[in-house]
């Protein structure tokens, strides 16, 4: 995992399929530039956060927006670029692929079903979806959500990259394809045995969330999540363009950082396919952690974590629970405690959305590299900008 939680569609491979089949050549690497800062404490002082975020654009991110709250006060930054080939500032405002952040939103929605009745969490996969998944009687909804069912992830099979590879980035893959396969590989381990990272279970978490409410999974995220927050910037985006003002996603192709914004996230759906403002995201994480979108008993579930091999680490339905942001030995502890919520690893972007466990205060921060397309000392400065802005005194 190279010290990341999320991986929704696996860079390396993803990077491969780029690399061939972009026409675009490759955008020299972007220099560093002030962070501007709006929002409500603007121009107080703010722990050094400002500080970090420009040592972050310093150690080669083209561009990242903070937002970070604690009750009422807000701070707000963007720095560096949001398009390299116009120049264009990042913004506060702009959208994002949040990538992974997608599967707190789908194992919110489930869970909300489960409080309905529409489904359990003993709910097996061939309950709901008979014959797609061999040995899909012994796997929970549960074991989808929490990683682990032992399903191979489909990220790491080639074949994902094969319309990509032709020259078609606005391939679109349908959600039962890159589940059969997912399971055409032999499973890791019994379902329940162990733990491992999969977006084959959230994709199958997808289409279960259909079978139930005979809805596309889009409707039941807009109507169960979108709206009654308000995240008027917020939407399930599977297909190759971004709506609206955005932040343009880079990645390393080997001579440089390349735009491939409008790579098709068919590939990632339920996985990773939500795009997103950092307020949305705070706003988020924080009315999920508030008690606003699931009632305590279901929020006690979905917080009842697994190990992931770390101490200190576990992981619950779609939620981390982390004291470090990104998994050690790669980074250092965060200075204030734990926190709860998701990372994002996507083709160009990279994306943090965590709150405290009572969701009170809140961090976000997006950036438009995606994590293998940034040497080490990017982790550190990305850590740091975190620590500082959720530590903050």
């Amino acid at each position: 995992m190279a010290g990341r939680l999320a991986r929704a569609g696996r860079r390396p491979l993803l990077t491969a399929a780029v690399a061939v089949a972009l026409t675009a050549g490759a955008l020299a690497p972007v220099g560093a530039a002030g962070a501007a800062a709006v929002g409500a404490d603007a121009g107080t002082a703010d722990g050094g956060v400002r500080s970090s975020l420009d040592r972050l654009i310093a150690s080669g991110v083209p561009g990242a927006v903070l937002v970070a709250r604690d009750g009422d006060g807000v701070l707000r930054l963007a720095a560096g670029t949001a398009d390299t080939a116009t120049g264009r500032p990042m913004r506060p405002d702009l959208r994002f692929r949040a990538g992974s952040v997608t599967k707190t939103f789908v194992a919110t929605v489930t869970l909300q079903l489960v409080g309905e009745g529409a489904l359990s969490l003993d709910d097996t996969v061939e309950r709901w979806l008979p014959g797609l998944v061999p040995g899909g009687a012994a796997i929970s909804v549960r074991q989808l959500l929490d990683h682990t069912s032992g399903l191979f992830d489909y990220t790491e099979d080639p074949r994902i990259l094969a319309p990509y590879l032709a020259g078609n980035l606005d391939f679109r893959w349908q959600p039962r394809q890159l589940v059969r396969i997912g399971v055409s590989h032999p499973p890791l381990f019994p379902p329940g045995a162990a733990w491992s990272y999969s977006n084959t279970g959230y994709v199958l978490v997808g289409l279960i969330i259909e079978a139930a409410t005979g809805h596309r999974l889009e409707t039941e995220l807009r109507r169960r999540v979108f709206r009654p927050l308000g995240l008027d910037a917020t939407s399930f985006a599977t297909g190759s363009a971004i709506d609206g003002a955005h932040a343009h996603g880079y990645t390393d192709l080997g001579s440089g950082l390349a735009d491939i914004t409008g790579l098709s996230q068919s590939w990632a759906w339920a996985a990773g396919a939500v795009v997103s403002t950092a307020d949305d995201l705070a706003t988020f994480v924080g009315a999920l952690l508030g008690g606003r979108l699931l009632s305590p008993a279901l929020m006690a579930e979905m917080q009842q974590t697994v190990p992931l091999g770390v101490p200190g680490e576990g992981y619950g339905l779609g939620l981390w629970r982390t004291s470090h942001f990104v998994l050690p030995p790669v980074a250092q502890q965060l200075s204030c405690g734990r926190v709860w919520g998701h990372d994002g690893d996507t083709a160009g972007y990279r994306s943090f959305a965590f709150a405290s466990r009572d969701g009170r205060r809140q961090v976000v921060l997006l950036l438009n590299v995606d994590g293998d397309s940034v040497p080490p000392a990017t982790v550190d400065a990305t850590v740091a900008v975190l620590d500082a802005a959720y530590c903050r005194a």
